[in-house]
């Protein structure tokens, strides 16, 4: 199995990763919101329309 960062080899300590940078890098990614999971549920597509529409109102307002 290679690291999903960077394709070395995986480490059995980090493990699907080859190192405690590339685990970090892959934890960073996900708190940033670069990886989503996709869903089709409609609160959630409205939900992320109303936060859409607010953040653009506040960026408008200065």
């Amino acid at each position: 199995m290679s690291c999903p960062i960077c394709a070395k080899p995986t480490d059995e300590k980090y493990r699907p990763f080859c190192s405690k940078r590339c685990a970090d890098v892959d934890l960073a990614k996900w708190m940033s919101g670069s990886y989503a999971v996709p869903s089709d549920d409609p609160q959630d597509v409205e939900e992320a329309i109303e936060l859409a529409e607010r953040e653009h109102a506040k960026q408008t307002r200065h």
